[in-house]
């Protein structure tokens, strides 16, 4: 299975011919050309994670392949065919299958109202949380993808949650809002958390892949 991050939090997952795409939003360019897309998933409402544009695009290609997405997202998106998915569900779209972990938003500040989020966990093998630290418990993750740039990030929290994951290797995404200093810092400390279990890091820029 190979694994493609782009601007921001967007991934794309390729494996057996067919593509899952993963959050795709207002920072992230128009995807261009995908291969067999046969899922969308959207980890909560915020824009930096979905848009209208994205997903016409995506669906002016692909028409009715499932999009998977909280509550939130399905009250927020209201003009799509949203399949609801919450913490302990399990979808099956070949050749992905899809395990969903955590339920709601890590905390920007008490003014702030906190969303419903999902992580997911694709074929056992990759996991992402979204905009949240939920650690798929008892789940041995080959490939991580790990926030480094938040509102409502700390870099020692994204620290703890690596070294609780313990993935054999991990690299950064939602990081668009850091300057490149900052985000290789996170990074770094990113990679420094998974050696503590014998992991690595995987430094990815805007379309670089790597396979797990």
């Amino acid at each position: 299975m190979r694994v493609t991050k782009f601007e921001h939090a967007t991934l794309t997952l390729f494996n057996a011919g067919k593509t899952l795409v993963v959050d795709p939003g207002s920072f992230t360019a128009p995807l261009g050309e995908l291969e067999s897309v046969v899922a969308i998933v959207i980890t909560h409402e915020h824009a930096d994670h979905w848009t209208s544009d994205h997903l016409d695009r995506i669906l002016g290609t692909f028409p009715g392949i499932p999009i998977y997405g909280p509550e939130g997202v399905a009250k927020a998106a209201a003009d799509y065919d949203i399949t609801i998915v919450r913490p302990g569900d399990v979808m099956e779209v070949e050749p992905f299958r899809l395990e969903f972990f955590g339920g709601r938003h890590a905390l920007i500040h008490e003014s702030v109202p906190v969303v419903d989020n999902v992580g997911v966990l694709v074929n056992d093998e990759f996991y992402y949380p979204g905009d949240s630290y939920a650690v798929p418990e008892g789940r041995e993750v080959k490939l991580l993808a790990a926030p480094v740039g938040a509102p409502w990030l700390k870099i020692g929290e994204a620290m703890d949650f690596v070294l609780a994951v313990a993935p054999r290797r991990v690299f950064g995404t939602h990081d668009l809002t850091l300057s490149v200093a900052g985000r290789d810092t996170g990074r770094l400390r990113l990679g420094w958390a998974a050696e503590q279990h014998g992991g690595e890091l995987v430094n990815l820029d805007p379309g670089d892949s790597t396979d797990v």
